[in-house]
């Protein structure tokens, strides 16, 4: 079972390209580190106060993927600089 998560976020108080990085750098770190699933910025990389994340993990059972999912969507929700806008999960 593949679960691919894309999320669409806005980040707060931030006033350049580099700030943003920062931000998302110590976030993506997070989740590759705590749940092993591959992340990378899939869109507006010229944009500082938005980004879209890209999260893909792969289980042996549905169950274990989407609460991967969940859990890594909880933690990006839990960093005050960052608000996910939309989330869309899809299956493989």
């Amino acid at each position: 079972m593949i679960a691919y998560a894309e999320v669409e976020c806005h980040i707060y108080d931030t006033q350049s390209l580099k700030q943003k990085r920062s931000v998302l750098k110590r976030i993506i770190a997070r989740l590759k580190n705590d749940y092993n699933i591959a992340v990378s910025e899939m869109d507006h990389q010229d944009l500082w106060q938005r980004t879209g994340l890209g999260l893909v993990t792969i289980s042996s059972d549905r169950v274990t993927a989407e609460r991967t999912i969940q859990q890594a969507l909880a933690l990006i929700d839990s960093f005050p600089e960052i608000e996910r806008a939309t989330t869309n999960v899809e299956w493989l």
